[in-house]
């Protein structure tokens, strides 16, 4: 990526100062509060971020556009606008014998 934004700036250095925390019960237990309400805000992320997406696209402009924007191949600027996730992990463990 280009140039970090500052809000992204910000919460990495967060990160950071919970990294440089001395007091190990403390930090264990900042890092858990964070851990325990993290799905709430990975799906508040996602749902920004597709909602920013179709906003750019009725502002006519084209999937390459937005994928450039997003740093990521046009078909998946497309997919994320239409919520769907990508497939970087792998599959559960009961998926992969599943299947």
């Amino acid at each position: 990526m280009d140039e970090q934004v500052e809000e992204v700036r910000r919460l990495l250095e967060a990160i950071e100062r919970l990294e440089q925390m001395q007091d190990d019960e403390a930090c264990a237990k900042a890092v858990t509060q964070v851990l325990d309400t993290w799905p709430d805000h990975h799906a508040r992320l996602r749902e920004l971020r597709q909602a920013r997406v179709q906003r750019m696209k009725d502002a006519g402009m084209t999937w390459q556009q937005i994928g450039d924007v997003l740093g990521v191949h046009a078909t998946r600027a497309q997919q994320i606008a239409k919520g769907l996730r990508g497939t970087k992990r792998p599959p559960k463990k009961s998926e992969a014998q599943d299947g």
